[in-house]
Parts: C-alpha cells; sequence; structure tokens
C-alpha cells in the first residue's frame, strides 16, 4: 500500500530567530524523511516549505509548535500545497 503524501507550506511566529531555529528545522526533517527548506523572514518569522509522508509532515509540524529549547513560538500558520518538493532539506537565505 503506497503512503499518502503531503506538502506544507508553513509560516512560524515568535522567538523564533537567533535561537537555532533553522538548523534545528534541518536536523528534525531530515530525521523524519521530508524534503524542502526553511528560511528566515526579515519580519522574523521563520518559513518553511515540508514535502513526504502525511504523517512525518504531521508530526514535523507537532514539532515545530514547540521548536527547539531557546525558541517560543505564538503561532503557526499552515497552508497544504499540491506542489511536488525538490528532495533533499535545505536552509535557505533570508528574504
Amino acid at each position: 500500500m503506497a503512503s499518502e503524501l503531503r506538502t506544507v507550506h508553513i509560516r512560524i511566529e515568535g522567538r523564533v530567530q537567533g535561537v537555532g531555529f533553522r538548523a534545528w528545522v534541518q536536523h528534525e526533517a531530515r530525521e523524519l524523511g521530508l524534503n524542502g527548506w526553511v528560511r528566515n523572514r526579515r519580519d522574523g518569522s521563520v518559513e518553511a516549505l515540508f514535502g513526504g509522508d502525511a504523517d512525518a509532515v504531521a508530526e514535523m509540524l507537532r514539532r515545530c509548535e514547540q521548536g527547539p529549547p531557546a525558541a517560543r513560538v505564538t503561532a503557526i500558520e499552515v497552508v497544504d500545497e499540491g506542489l511536488p518538493v525538490d528532495p533533499g532539506f535545505r536552509v535557505e537565505p533570508t528574504v
């Protein structure tokens, strides 16, 4: 039986810059076998795209609600996408 795939585009707000959030996201996403990217935004938020097994994406969203130890997440906006995601997980430049 084939796994259901899911791609989400998220924006995370709170104390999420200067606390190792991007490196943490990259580590967690790779651990879960997800593809995509993460980057800081000039408005102080973090933006990410996760693609892969639907259960792994759901778990990554749960993990992002907490973030790394020094972070304080106050809001997460999630938009489901239908786009395929390039293989691998990378940190992108700030936009």
